[in-house]
């Protein structure tokens, strides 16, 4: 009688069990079903493809998920489930023409389930409306007029970078240093932190976010979602901190209205004379934060890492960069000007952006791909919509111009001191999410002699 029970109740157990992962199948599969629906298979509930568009990356070859999909279904959309979302991924250049033509019309900004964890204040309004806020505040910092004030600014901090993490060193690891030179112009020019101590709080926190923002959803102890979550709760205290604090010091008058990105936040209401909650303008400038890091430092790092390897690149950049450090007195800071003479630097700098794969690793598009050649964007440069690494029309990375001005503030501090090569020549490149150098890039330093 007890044996027919528990037999009774494993049956009903592997029912149970049977019956939601039907559940959860049906759901999966339904939400792809509807006329119109590109080629493409979705894979499993809540995983879907994601072990192999993050396999390729870890592997060093990103744009081989979206090539096999485009050979296979000989199509330039195709349907696919990434971060237990349903997706249809959009390739080539009429791809992205149709993305940033038709913002708010035929596509509209969302956020995954996943980002709503890491940043909770956007569940409180549409990405659409957050996305207009944002555009709406951000120009008046981020345009190149605003910008032009920072450049001393930038170059004052890169030259305490230098001084600081690579001088009097024989080798150096690259990944880390840039991601710390990105963080600490980052926290100056946003916050007005200045503090290296203070700056340092943040270190730990803030790559355990980077690195899980955009990782399986799965919220369990020691996942890198789970290690993100916790991260942007301890650096929402830390910010939530200097915001009150910051709020204070505006009323006694000891902060300027002007100052930085977070007086701006506190003092701008909208239409309606509402203002931003200290929560929401935490979030935000998270977000900013980490947009204004990430794909930055890994630029700096790619730049390092071809400069090495390509000796005559580098010899262009330093004569370019050389001409300008001679042209100013002692102690004399970077202007506009000067920034405006890197033309050469910059083509350098767009050759090393890993982005948007379809277009920018395609042949169609750029002959031999693999070949690093920065006179692609001599004249008119590339076709419209084939090189995108800051979006497109409405879509427009509104820090474009910052990441631009730190990318060649970086690349004149480091070639005027210094010639450098790998210490691990054929070291890999990985991409999670972004693509970085496997052993962080060691390098051995030969400063120029004065």
């Amino acid at each position: 009688m007890e044996q027919n029970f528990y037999l009774s109740l494993l049956l009903l157990f592997v029912s149970f069990i049977t019956l939601s992962l039907f559940f959860l199948f049906y759901k999966h599969k339904s939400s792809f079903t509807g006329p119109n629906l590109p080629p493409g298979k979705v894979g499993y509930p809540m995983i879907g493809e994601s072990f192999e568009f993050f396999s390729t990356g870890w592997k060093g070859h990103p744009e081989k998920f979206i090539f096999d999909r485009m050979s296979k279904y000989s199509s330039e959309v195709f349907k696919t489930s990434l971060l237990g979302q349903p997706a249809a991924v959009f390739c080539g250049a009429v791809g992205n023409k149709f993305l940033f033509s038709n913002e708010n019309k035929l596509v509209t900004a969302w956020w995954p389930e996943s980002v709503n964890k890491v940043f909770p204040s956007s569940l409180q309004t549409s990405s659409k409306e957050e996305a207009k806020k944002m555009r709406k505040m951000l120009p008046n910092f981020m345009k190149p007029e605003a910008l032009q004030r920072y450049i001393g600014i930038m170059d004052t901090i890169a030259q305490r970078h230098f001084e600081s993490g690579w001088e009097n060193r024989d080798e150096v690891l690259v990944f880390p240093l840039s991601k710390k030179y990105t963080f600490w112009l980052a926290c100056r020019l946003f916050l007005s932190l200045e503090d290296p101590n203070h700056i340092a709080r943040f270190d730990d926190p803030f790559k355990l976010l980077a690195s899980g923002i955009i990782s399986m959803p799965i919220d369990l102890p020691g996942t890198p979602f789970n290690r993100a979550i916790k991260a942007s709760n301890f650096i929402r205290k830390e910010l939530l901190l200097i915001i009150k604090q910051r709020k204070i010091d505006l009323a006694e008058g000891k902060a300027s209205p002007t100052q930085d990105i977070l007086s701006h936040m506190l003092l701008t209401c909208d239409e309606n004379g509402t203002y931003m909650n200290e929560l929401d303008i935490a979030d935000k400038i998270l977000g900013l934060l980490i947009g204004g890091h990430d794909t930055a430092s890994a630029s700096c790092t790619f730049i390092v890492k071809y400069l090495a390897e390509l000796p005559h690149i580098y010899d262009g950049v330093y004569k370019e960069q050389m001409e300008i450090a001679k042209s100013k007195a002692p102690g004399e800071l970077l202007n506009w000007d000067d920034i405006q003479k890197m033309k050469y630097s910059w083509n350098v700098a767009c050759e090393l952006y890993w982005s948007a794969n379809s277009t920018h690793r395609n042949a169609k598009y750029f002959p031999e791909p693999e070949k690093f050649d920065p006179s692609r964007f001599e004249g008119s440069g590339p076709a419209p919509y084939t090189f995108v690494p800051f979006g497109g029309g409405p879509r427009m990375c509104p820090g474009k111009e910052y990441a631009r001005l730190e990318i060649l503030v970086f690349m004149h501090n480091l070639v005027k001191r210094f010639k450098w090569e790998k210490v691990l020549p054929d070291e890999k490149i990985i991409v999670d999410p972004m693509p970085i150098p496997a052993k962080d890039l060691p390098i051995k330093l030969f400063p120029h002699k004065a």
